[in-house]
């Protein structure tokens, strides 16, 4: 078994090269303050650094410097990585199973709606009390009630004139001319000028 090597205090302290590489990736206002680093198996550091992207609230800018031999620190990724207690969209579910789930929901619904129809009290023997105050009324009422004016059809009828309800071909004549005196009034007021 392995232990992972001290942190190189180069790579710790690469802040300024983590920055620039972002900085090429993202707007400079999305980049927060630095937030620690993870030192990685292979020797490599992961600087952090605070998002401020709109919709990801705890995550983190993840820039991961390495150095070969002596040489210079140098970036070799960078990630928007969650931090804890990150929203993260929910583990992917296959369609197949999904499927499978809707199909033992509607299974169950129609389940529910049979046992209820079961349960429901019996519509016909109502319909029977229904039909007898039926029986009751009079020929002669009945006949009133179907004679109606040929004035109170039209006016329960809409057509293309109607607007919500309103026949606007029996608008107020009071109201258009009213409106035909203010124009007429308005152009004496312009001759005058």
């Amino acid at each position: 078994m392995t232990s992972k090597p001290d942190a190189d205090a180069r790579l710790v302290g690469a802040h300024d090269l983590a920055l620039e590489a972002l900085r090429e990736i993202t707007p400079a206002t999305t980049i927060g303050p630095a937030a620690g680093y993870l030192l990685e198996d292979d020797g490599s550091v992961s600087l952090r650094f605070e998002n401020r992207l709109p919709g990801y609230p705890g995550w983190h800018w993840t820039v991961t410097v390495a150095r070969v031999d002596d040489e210079e620190p140098t970036v070799l990724e960078i990630e928007l990585l969650p931090g804890d207690g990150a929203l993260l969209a929910p583990e992917w579910v296959p369609w197949v199973e999904r499927l499978a789930e809707y199909r033992a929901h509607q299974v169950e619904l129609a389940e529910q709606a049979a046992a209820a129809a079961v349960d429901a009290p019996d519509l016909d023997d109502d319909a029977d009390v229904f039909d007898d105050d039926a029986d009751d009324l009079d020929d002669d009422e009945l006949d009133e009630d179907d004679e109606l004016d040929d004035e109170d059809q039209e006016a329960d009828i809409l057509h293309a004139g109607d607007l919500d309800g309103v026949d606007i071909d029996e608008l107020d004549e009071s109201a258009v001319d009213f409106d035909d005196d203010s124009d007429d009034d308005d152009d004496s007021d312009d001759e005058e000028e």
